[in-house]
């Protein structure tokens, strides 16, 4: 099996202060070399998000680095997963603007023998990371 995280679950298991964090690397350790994915859409997202907000404090250059480093030097290394699907993927659940990114990526993972991991519980299809240290 392998997992492709979207960009909330990405951006907890890159920052440490994230309120998520423990439990999604928690997970990821539980997994024991189970491929951890990433895609051009949570890419973005991450620099996107970890730059914009507040919070973390991050410019887009070192949310660049920082990313880098997860994928090379993480003891679970990101694997990057090329996008080839197209709008036309969409499943028939999504009906608002909200719902496009998710749909989409739950669809890039299911084309990929993959299953997209995250920590909303209202992806239908997707894998929710749980709350425990086990998955």
């Amino acid at each position: 099996m392998k997992y492709l995280l979207d960009v909330n679950a990405l951006i907890a298991f890159g920052l440490f202060h994230h309120v998520f964090h423990n439990r999604v690397t928690s997970w990821a350790a539980s997994l024991k070399g189970v491929p951890l994915l990433t895609c051009p859409t949570t890419e973005l997202g991450f620099v996107r998000v970890t730059a914009q907000a507040p919070d973390y404090g991050f410019t887009v250059a070192q949310a660049q680095t920082l990313l880098n480093s997860l994928k090379t030097k993480n003891k679970a290394p990101l694997t990057f997963l090329p996008d080839g699907t197209d709008i036309a993927q969409l499943p028939a659940w999504v009906k608002t603007s909200k719902q496009t990114t998710d749909g989409h990526l739950l669809q890039l993972a299911n084309a990929n023998d993959a299953l997209l991991a995250t920590l909303d519980e209202r992806i239908p299809g997707a894998f929710t990371i749980p709350k425990g240290s086990a998955a």
